[in-house]
């Protein structure tokens, strides 16, 4: 069992957790020659409204602020606290975002892609290599990936990424809201809840939802607002004759 050391203590309370650190980064540097390594991590997957959001940040090897984590093992508070102190620690970061219309538009795997090359593109350089939290490796070619789960708690880079990503996006959505009081978007972000469940059955879906998306089919007085998105296989079966859906 792991016990807090001096540093395993996010500053918002006494949860104990490994502090992230460069060993990843130092990999990639000693077996591809990667002189600049990004770590990306994303926000907003599991929304039911607004973009997914994507932070690219580069660190160098110079130690964190006190605290640094993945953002989910923070408080609003700290977390916010951290993002300013991140903004001028970090060499340099980005963000990429996905709309939801590009999320109904393109599946999940290549929006996050899209949000992903935006953030990347965004940088004042280009990275040689890229840590990419999670198992998958929604990037590609051209760019040098390494996925590392749970990226966002073992790798400084990614650390970064995901508190910048998060505050981010929450200040989007809650800027959002303003004009959505009903959806209560500064509490939830988006994301499911009893209040947000509650204004789309008596709302509907706003103009920033994802109405490709399954809660859609729960939602018996809106549900003839849910957008079918059509793969390019679908695409292809059609133009040939036959007709074939992703749901």
């Amino acid at each position: 069992m792991r016990t807090a050391g001096p540093n395993r203590r996010n500053l918002a309370g006494a949860m104990p957790y490994e502090p992230p650190t460069h060993s990843v980064e130092r990999s990639l540097r000693a077996t591809t020659g990667a002189k600049i390594v990004a770590g990306i991590d994303e926000v907003g997957r599991g929304a039911w409204a607004g973009p997914v959001s994507v932070c690219a940040a580069i660190t160098g090897l110079r130690r964190p602020p006190d605290g640094l984590t993945d953002s989910k093992l923070l408080t609003p508070k700290r977390r916010t606290e951290l993002c300013d102190v991140l903004g001028e620690w970090v060499t340099s970061y980005a963000l990429g975002h996905s709309s939801p219309e590009e999320i109904d538009e393109l599946g999940m795997t290549a929006a996050l892609r899209l949000a992903a090359v935006r953030a990347l593109e965004a940088l004042p350089v280009r990275p040689d290599a890229i840590i990419l939290d999670g198992k998958h490796n929604y990037l590609g070619a051209p760019w040098r990936v390494r996925t590392v789960i749970k990226g966002d708690q073992s790798c400084i880079a990614v650390a970064a990424a995901s508190v910048i990503a998060k505050v981010r996006r929450d200040a989007m959505m809650a800027e959002l809201g303003l004009a959505y009081a009903d959806f209560d978007f500064a509490a939830n972000a988006g994301y499911p809840s009893p209040t947000h469940r509650i204004a789309l059955e008596e709302y509907g879906p706003t103009p920033h939802h994802r109405v490709s998306w399954s809660y859609m089919d729960a939602l018996p007085r809106w549900r003839h607002l849910k957008k079918v998105r059509i793969t390019p296989e679908a695409a292809a079966l059609q133009a040939g004759g036959q007709l074939g859906f992703d749901f």
